[in-house]
C-alpha cells in the first residue's frame, strides 16, 4: 500500500468502482478552489439517507482511504450477496442509501502531502501563511488557509472569537464569512438538497465520537452515539466550546443526529501503516451507522 492516499488515487478508485459496480453512482457536487472536482458516491437504494464525509482537514487524509475502503467493501458485498462484518449487506442497502464525500478538501490534501511548487499561483502566500516552512505535512486548512470545519453557519461568529485567528493560516482560521470556501459551500448545498437523516464527519485522531451541539441534538443522540461506540470501541464524548463545524451546523439546521468521529490514535497525519487496525474499527462504526 502506498505511504500516502492522494486525490489522484481516490479519483482512480472512484472511476473503477462506478465502471465495475452498478450499485455505485458518482456525482460531481462542486469544485475546490483550484478546480478539482469534489465527488460524492451513492450506494444503496433504501429510504433512510445517511451521509459520511472525510478529509475536511488536509493532514487527516487517512480518513479518505478509510471511507473509500468501506465503500468498496460495502458495494462489493451488496453486488455479490455477501456479508460484511457479520451484517447482511443487501438488507442494509435496501433500507439505507449511503451518500459519501470521500475528500472534502482535495487542494489541502495535495498541499499536505506534496508541498507547494514555485509555479503555484499561491506559492509566496502559502509559504508566508505557513511561517516560511516548506513542510506542509501539518496543514489542516484548504489552499486559501481557511479551516473548512470552521466554515458553517452555526454560531460562526462565536467560533471566530474563540479561535482568534484573523487571517489565512495552516489551521483554525474560519474564513471571511460562513461558507466562503467552495468546498464547504458544495457540501452544504448537497446536504440541503438531499436532506440526510444522519451524518458522520470522519476526522483523526482520538478514538472519540462527538454527538451533541448546544442542546439542539435530538433526544436519542447520546443513545445512538453509544451504539456507534459499542460497535467501534470509540468513546462517546459530550463536547462544548466548539461551533461552526459541519456536524454542528447539521444538528443546528435540521435537528437530526450528527456525529464527528475521531478515528485512530496518534499524531496527525496518521501513517498508512496504521490503516488496517483503524479500518476494522471504522468499518464496524459505519456499518452500525447504516442501521441508526
Amino acid at each position: 500500500m502506498s505511504e500516502q492516499y492522494s486525490y489522484d488515487i481516490m479519483m482512480e478508485q472512484c472511476e473503477r468502482l462506478t465502471a465495475n459496480n452498478p450499485s455505485i453512482r458518482s456525482y460531481q457536487i462542486g469544485h475546490s478552489v483550484m478546480g478539482k472536482p469534489i465527488i460524492a458516491l451513492r450506494c444503496g437504494c433504501g429510504p433512510r439517507l445517511v451521509h459520511v464525509n472525510a478529509s475536511f482537514h488536509a493532514n487527516e487524509w487517512l480518513t479518505s482511504a478509510l471511507l473509500m475502503r468501506f465503500i468498496t467493501d460495502l458495494s462489493g458485498a451488496y453486488a455479490h450477496g455477501n456479508r460484511l462484518g457479520g451484517q447482511i449487506v443487501q438488507e442494509l442497502c435496501n433500507e439505507t442509501t449511503l451518500w459519501a464525500v470521500p475528500m472534502v478538501n482535495p487542494d489541502g490534501v495535495e498541499l499536505a502531502q506534496r508541498g507547494v511548487h514555485p509555479s503555484h499561483p499561491l506559492y509566496e502566500r502559502l509559504l508566508e501563511w505557513n511561517g516560511g516552512l516548506t513542510d506542509f505535512s501539518g496543514w489542516k486548512a484548504n489552499i486559501r488557509g481557511v479551516d473548512l470545519n470552521d466554515q458553517f453557519p452555526a454560531y460562526w461568529e462565536e467560533e471566530c472569537k474563540r479561535r482568534g485567528v484573523i487571517g489565512p493560516a495552516p489551521r483554525d482560521y474560519p474564513g471571511p464569512y460562513p461558507l466562503s470556501e467552495p468546498e464547504a459551500a458544495s457540501l452544504a448545498e448537497l446536504t440541503e438538497k438531499i436532506s440526510f437523516h444522519s451524518v458522520i464527519a470522519l476526522h483523526t485522531q482520538g478514538r472519540e465520537i462527538y454527538w451533541n451541539y448546544r442542546d439542539r441534538e435530538p433526544a436519542n443522540a447520546e443513545m445512538l452515539a453509544k451504539r456507534l461506540g459499542a460497535a467501534s470501541g470509540y468513546k462517546p464524548v459530550k463536547l462544548s466550546g466548539s461551533d461552526a463545524g459541519y456536524k454542528d451546523w447539521f444538528i443546528y439546521r435540521f435537528g437530526r443526529p450528527g456525529f464527528t468521529v475521531e478515528a485512530g490514535y496518534g499524531e496527525n497525519p496518521l501513517p498508512m501503516s496504521n490503516f488496517e487496525e483503524i479500518y476494522v474499527e471504522v468499518r464496524s462504526l459505519l456499518l452500525e451507522s447504516l442501521r441508526l
